[in-house]
């Protein structure tokens, strides 16, 4: 039996994420406002509200006074609950890595190991779900070109851990659109940028991830503002989450007028973008552009 840890699909944070919506449901099918049922676990309305949308751990004995506080009586779904509120404390995978990991990309990593479908916008980078391990360490050396070598050497192999997911039985679809100035971008010099667009070219043949390009000529668009990534998940009582990272935080959107403004930006983006099919010739083209072998 796979572990709650091992199993990237039912990683602890989108557990968080179901136990949240399930215990939100009861709470608002018995007419209970989130203020009672705060006091009922001797904490606040935001703290309910943090363990509805999944972001906090769960206390088995909250769990267990917010279900009676619920009417929910029956042995059966108790311990069905409670047992999903003990495999949600569960580390993930990325928690052995927590010397190099930021806390506020943890969160990340739970949802893009849940997510069904990652749609994302990159336009310094090719994104870190595509880049191979010499791309990588050139990207990490950037921003800690100061740490020792075992420190970059764990922070590549975190990258190259997180691209498990696109090879596991029942994969996410991952739709990326890429600025033609991350392709040109000779990250790592010419060498190890060849071997980044060759491995692209590879990836155009893999039938999860579709892959386009915005070319130059392209002029301004419809995410100027910089990248992001949305997250969408198998489970309809999951909302998508928009994901926008900082130098040093990340911001997760997930009311309704934010996500709707970023679903129109994805869809102008691939619209306006140049089709699937013809990104192999665009990425053969940038290549020959390079320096000889």
């Amino acid at each position: 039996m796979v572990s709650a840890e091992e199993s990237p699909a039912a990683g602890p944070t989108v557990l968080r994420m179901l136990l949240g919506a399930q215990l939100r449901r009861l709470r608002e099918s018995r007419g209970v406002s989130r203020e009672s049922a705060g006091w009922e676990i001797r904490s606040s309305e935001s703290k309910i509200s943090r363990m509805e949308l999944g972001r906090v751990g769960f206390k088995e004995r909250d769990v267990a006074d917010l279900l009676t506080l619920y009417g929910v009586t029956a042995e059966q779904e108790r311990t069905a609950l409670l047992k999903l509120a003990r495999e949600a404390n569960n580390p993930g995978w990325w928690h052995r890595y927590g010397d190099v990991l930021p806390s506020w990309f943890q969160s990340y990593l739970g949802l893009e190991a849940a997510a069904a479908l990652i749609r994302s916008y990159e336009v310094q980078f090719v994104p870190g779900l595509l880049q191979t391990r010499e791309y990588a360490r050139a990207v990490v050396l950037l921003g800690h070109g100061g740490a020792g070598a075992a420190e970059i050497d764990r922070r590549v192999d975190l990258r190259m851990r997180r691209q498990d997911l696109l090879h596991r039985p029942h994969p996410p679809r991952l739709w990326v659109v890429v600025d033609e100035a991350a392709l040109r971008r000779p990250i790592g010099g010419p060498q190890v940028m060849r071997g980044q667009l060759d491995a692209l070219l590879e990836t155009t043949r893999t039938p999860n991830v579709r892959l386009q390009v915005i070319p130059f000529a392209a002029g301004g668009h419809a995410a100027a503002g910089g990248a992001f990534t949305i997250l969408r998940f198998g489970d309809q009582d999951l909302p998508d989450i928009v994901y926008i990272e900082q130098l040093t935080s990340a911001l997760y959107l997930d009311k309704r007028e934010d996500l709707d403004f970023y679903a129109v930006a994805m869809e102008r983006l691939c619209v306006e973008a140049e089709p699937p099919e013809r990104t192999p010739a665009i990425l053969e083209g940038i290549i020959a552009d390079l320096a000889p072998r």
